[in-house]
């Protein structure tokens, strides 16, 4: 099959491996579309993790099963589902609470399994059992169900954050993190969306934010408090890879409010500096979001197939496998707001 392997830093390189083979419990699928995350953006240029190199990266997925084992009871010939990144291992303090996505041994397809640049992909036993592999709704395309796997950890983000009916959400990013914050916050009943962008405002003005803050031009927090008659916004939601944005979260929700920190910062510059007076004094609720459990994907997909997240509007350019380099550089750039591969184009 034909797959685009990490080989190094900034380097990937498209060629023929072998096709993988349905071994005990396991179901091998065809990749009919997978997105590019901003963390495959990342790894593109530090690396993957523990410097492993040889991989296939890639894991916002959907496909067709076109080999099952027959103990993998579950999953059908020609099945069409959608497969998400996480894997926990079911025993360790955390997933024996059910928080699997802060499992203590946390591994990943596209980092420690082969991922979905590629025409195949093999998803093992423990995959299967420990992983996320969920059948789509009922006439939802290949290309809408890439988009589940960003869409659970903003919705799972919102529900643990509490952001309900009437509220005034600003979100820090115009990327497609930024805009799926703001399709959710509507859909979860808020009044009003402000977003704060700085290379996307074309695209992000296409999802009709309520207020569009150029933060080139413009001073953000300033701006949410003039928005909200100097009260400040009931949540805001740092979705980008910036400590600055943390820091005027704080300065630009209101007292008693909540500020997400949904975008991890670099790890070789973790920190960042805020105004902790404020979050005493005015009784700031400060949360982190980090990935979803199993069923936030399968709601995502639901959410999709309603029509609350319009997949089209993300997905702003196609590529093959042979464009995957170049379809990196669109997005980090924002050239495009979200970059499609399909490995058979």
């Amino acid at each position: 099959m034909k797959a685009a392997v990490f080989e190094d830093i900034e380097k990937i390189v498209v060629r023929e491996v072998p096709d993988p083979v349905c071994d005990a419990g396991s179901i091998v699928v065809r990749v009919e579309a997978c997105g590019i995350c901003g963390s495959d953006i990342r790894n593109y240029h530090a690396g993957l993790r523990s410097g492993a190199k040889g991989q296939i990266m890639g894991h916002e997925l959907s496909g067709s099963v076109v080999q099952v084992d027959r103990t993998a009871r579950k999953y059908s010939l020609d099945q069409r589902v959608a497969i998400a990144p996480d894997v926990s291992c079911g025993e360790c303090y955390y997933c024996r609470r059910g928080w699997v996505n802060l499992c203590a041994n946390h591994r990943m397809l596209g980092t420690h399994w082969p991922g979905g640049f590629a025409q195949y992909i093999h998803l093992p036993a423990e995959v299967l059992l420990h992983g996320m592999v969920h059948p789509m709704p009922p006439g939802l395309s290949f290309e809408a169900a890439a988009l589940a796997e960003p869409a659970s950890s903003v919705l799972a983000a919102q529900q643990n954050a509490g952001v309900g009916l009437g509220d005034t959400v600003a979100v820090f990013g115009d990327g497609p993190v930024g805009c799926l914050h703001l399709d959710v916050a509507r859909a979860r009943g808020a009044s009003r969306v402000i977003m704060v962008g700085l290379r996307r405002l074309a695209q992000a003005r296409k999802f009709a934010p309520d207020a569009l803050i150029d933060a080139a031009s413009q001073d953000p927090v300033a701006e949410i408090r003039r928005f909200t008659d100097g009260l400040g916004a009931d949540v805001v939601i740092a979705a980008t890879p910036v400590a600055a944005t943390q820091a005027q979260g704080v300065e630009a929700v209101r007292k008693r409010g909540t500020v997400i920190l949904f975008g991890g910062l670099p790890k070789t510059s973790p920190t960042a500096t805020l105004n902790t007076n404020l979050i005493h004094y005015n009784e700031i609720r400060l949360v982190g979001a980090f990935s979803y459990p199993a069923y936030m994907h399968e709601r995502a997909l639901a959410v999709i197939k309603e029509g609350k997240i319009d997949a089209k509007k993300y997905f702003t350019r196609t590529v093959s496998l042979d464009g995957i380099s170049e379809g990196i550089r669109a997005a980090e750039t924002g050239e495009a707001l979200k970059v499609l591969v399909k490995p058979w184009s």
